[in-house]
């Protein structure tokens, strides 16, 4: 399997998932009791790493090997989106997780979730169709 075809695999996972956390699973949250939530919260949260952490690391690589080997418009700016979205995770949205897991949130918090994550979802779209256009060669020479 190719670097390229992996990236594009990788790239089409985390897309599929994060519309479904976006329209399925924060929106769902809001639904729960806190204490259903914070039970359901601990389930979630342990699978869905499980998910989510092979498939961002897996695309942290990919687009570091990438960007390492060759200096390009597409690797450089496809690199610099997977570190925004990282930062995005860790900075923003592990904590907001955090504090439902700890009971210190409130429905603005569920809210909010579900409105930072407009962002990466936006970001993660943004990178899969650069992948793709990238993979079947049809981006402007620029790229």
């Amino acid at each position: 399997m190719t670097l390229e075809l992996l990236r594009i695999l990788l790239d089409f996972g985390l897309v599929v998932l994060i519309w479904m956390v976006q329209l399925l699973i924060y929106p769902s949250f809001i639904h729960f009791s806190s204490t259903n939530l914070i039970a359901w919260h601990k389930v979630y949260t342990k699978n869905m790493a499980l998910v989510v952490m092979p498939l961002m690391l897996g695309q942290l690589v990919v687009y570091s090997a990438s960007f390492i080997q060759e200096q390009n418009s597409f690797n450089t700016l496809g690199f610099v989106l997977t570190l925004i979205l990282w930062a995005s995770t860790f900075f923003q949205f592990v904590p907001l997780h955090n504090a439902i897991s700890k009971n210190q949130f409130t429905a603005d918090h569920l809210k909010l979730l579900v409105k930072r994550n407009w962002i990466r979802s936006f970001l993660w779209s943004v990178l899969f169709v650069l992948s793709l256009l990238e993979y079947a060669s049809l981006l402007p020479k620029f790229f």
